[in-house]
C-alpha cells in the first residue's frame, strides 16, 4: 500500500503546485497545465501497471475528498490518455490549451497532428476546433493527402480542398448557380476555410475579355501560401465535359493576362452537385479539380 500512496502523493503534489503556479504566474498557466497533466498522466499509467484499473477510482475518490470537485474518474483517464498519446507523438505545443487536446486525443496519430496544425495555423478556439471535427473535415480530405501526411511529404494547394465542400443554405428550396454563389458570398470566410489554408477572395463575376466577347468567372481567388490564382466555377448539375473546357479556358486567360512570372500556374475548381469521376479521370489538365457541394 506504501507504493500505492507514493504515486498518489506525487499526483496530489503536482496538481496542487499547478494551481499555485496558475495563480502566481497567469501568463504561463497553459504551459503549466500541459506539463502537470502530462506528468499526472504518466504517474497514473505507472500506478495502473502496478495496481490495476481500479486505482483510477481509488485516486478519484481521494483527490475529490482532499482537493474538491473536478477529479472524476473520467478526467483522470483523460490525463492518462494525454500522456499515452504525447509520449509517442512529440507534437505538444503550448499554443494550444489542454482543452484543445482533449478534443482530439482519442484519434489516430495522423488525424491528431492534422487538427493540431490546423488549430495553430488558424488560431482556432476550442469551439471552432469542435466544429471542424463535427463537420468531419479530416475525413473529407483526399486519401492521397492523408498518405502525404503519414509520409510527411510536401503538400500543394489542392491537397486540403475538402470533398464534399459544405455550404450553408439559408432556407432556399431551389438552388440555382446564382443562389449558390450568393450563399458562398454570404459566408465567404467559411467557404475559404473549406478550401484550405491561405485562400483569399478577389472578386465574383470577374470580367475577362476574350476576343470581342466578355466572359465572367464565377469566383476568382488567390492563395497567398502557394502564390497562385484560383478560378472557381459553380454548377448545380453533375460535372460535364464542357465544364472542363470552360474552366480550362479561364485558367489559361488568367495565366496569360494576370499571373506574374514569380507566381505559380492557376488552378481551377469546378464545384458540382455530384462528382463525376469518369470525366475527371480523363481530364488532360491535372490543375482542374472537381468537388461536390453539400448544403447544410
Amino acid at each position: 500500500m506504501g507504493d500505492n500512496m507514493n504515486y498518489y502523493n506525487e499526483i496530489k503534489e503536482e496538481l496542487i503546485n499547478n494551481e499555485i503556479t496558475k495563480r502566481v504566474k497567469d501568463y504561463s498557466k497553459n504551459k503549466s497545465d500541459l506539463e502537470t497533466y502530462y506528468k499526472v498522466g504518466k504517474l497514473l499509467s505507472e500506478a495502473g501497471k502496478h495496481y490495476g484499473e481500479g486505482i483510477i477510482r481509488e485516486y478519484s475518490i481521494k483527490l475529490t475528498n482532499e482537493l474538491g470537485k473536478g477529479y472524476t474518474q473520467s478526467r483522470l483517464r483523460y490525463f492518462r490518455r494525454f500522456y499515452f498519446v504525447f509520449s509517442k507523438c512529440p507534437t505538444l505545443s503550448d499554443k494550444l490549451t489542454y482543452s484543445h487536446y482533449c478534443e482530439i486525443i482519442w484519434f489516430d496519430k495522423v488525424k491528431i497532428n492534422y487538427y493540431i496544425e490546423v488549430s495553430i495555423s488558424q488560431n482556432l478556439s476550442v469551439r471552432e476546433l469542435r466544429s471542424k471535427i463535427k463537420n468531419k473535415e479530416y475525413e473529407r480530405l483526399d486519401e492521397n493527402t492523408k498518405n502525404k501526411l503519414i509520409k510527411k511529404e510536401n503538400t500543394n494547394v489542392s491537397d486540403f480542398i475538402k470533398n464534399p465542400i459544405l455550404i450553408k443554405n439559408n432556407n432556399y428550396e431551389m438552388v440555382s448557380e446564382k443562389i449558390l454563389q450568393k450563399l458562398i458570398l454570404e459566408d465567404i470566410s467559411s467557404f475559404l476555410k473549406e478550401l484550405g489554408e491561405g485562400f483569399t477572395y478577389i472578386d465574383n463575376e470577374y470580367k475577362i475579355k476574350m476576343g470581342t466577347i466578355y466572359n465572367y468567372i464565377d469566383l476568382l481567388l488567390y492563395n497567398i501560401k502557394y502564390k497562385c490564382y484560383v478560378v472557381i466555377e459553380l454548377k448545380v448539375t453533375e460535372l460535364r465535359k464542357e465544364h472542363i473546357g470552360q474552366i480550362e479556358t479561364y485558367m489559361n486567360y488568367i495565366d496569360k493576362n494576370v499571373k506574374t512570372l514569380n507566381e505559380d500556374k492557376t488552378i481551377g475548381i469546378v464545384i458540382v452537385k455530384k462528382d463525376n469521376k469518369y470525366i475527371m479521370e480523363y481530364s488532360s489538365d491535372k490543375r482542374i479539380l472537381s468537388r461536390e457541394f453539400v448544403l447544410v
